[in-house]
């Protein structure tokens, strides 16, 4: 385990850090690990067209999830949230450079020993761009800070949809997390406008089936799976 027990979650939309990791964070924050959380973007406005995403109405949405947002990470037990406001489900339209930069000083700031973010297979193309910037602003760069591990997470009713992508989802790092899916669930029903019913993936149900499926894989009653990306071991 690294002396430096901080870690940072990196995160396209509101519910996107719940659906991934919750459940794997609320276990390393109870093990003594301080957590922070990066939100790209205020969610919602991807639903319209480019004039109704800058409505007063989608802009009202935003607040409230913001709210929910914040609820959520208070229960997971985040120290800290950083929350952007790139434009929703279109994040292809903002330079790489844009993205990253607004990383860097979080980074830099919280110098995490461990980082969480999306697969870049992802049906969302913001989790890609997500990625993408975080690949980059995460990058070993001497004599410049950079984090030892970069984990990538999966993100029901996102990464299972992109299951014709060049770039599978190809978990080798299991977490048991048996003990902290309640909190997982009790988050991810924080968010009571992106929360859907069973059968979707999307919903409390459907984050229990995908813990259990993986902890099976693994022999556990519950796990949440991740790729590893990189691990410096000094």
């Amino acid at each position: 385990m690294p002396e430096n027990k901080r870690l940072l979650v990196i995160a396209a939309h509101p519910d996107d850090e719940v659906l991934g990791c919750a459940a794997t964070v609320h276990k390393l924050v109870a093990d003594g690990w301080q957590a922070y959380l990066v939100v790209m973007s205020a969610g919602v406005g991807g639903r319209h067209d480019a004039e109704g995403a800058l409505s007063a109405t989608v802009k009202a949405e935003q607040a409230a999830l913001r709210d929910q947002m914040q609820r959520a990470a208070d229960i997971i037990g985040y120290a800290g949230v950083d929350a952007f406001s790139f434009p929703d489900n279109r994040m292809d339209s903002v330079s790489r450079t844009e993205l990253t930069r607004a990383i860097r000083p979080v980074i830099e700031r919280i110098r995490p020993s461990l980082v969480l973010t999306h697969h870049p297979g992802d049906y969302n193309w913001d989790h890609t761009r997500t990625y993408d910037a975080v690949m980059m602003a995460a990058r070993r760069n001497p004599p410049d800070f950079s984090p030892d591990e970069i984990w990538l997470f999966e993100v029901p009713s996102s990464t299972e949809r992109a299951w014709q992508a060049r770039q599978p989802f190809l978990p080798s790092i299991y977490v048991d997390v048996g003990g902290s899916m309640a909190v997982k669930e009790q988050a991810l029903e924080s968010y009571v406008n992106e929360l859907r019913a069973p059968p979707h993936p999307r919903s409390v149900a459907g984050i229990r089936t995908i813990a259990v499926m993986r902890g099976h894989q693994v022999g556990l009653p519950a796990a949440e799976a991740f790729e590893l990306v990189r691990r410096v071991i000094s």
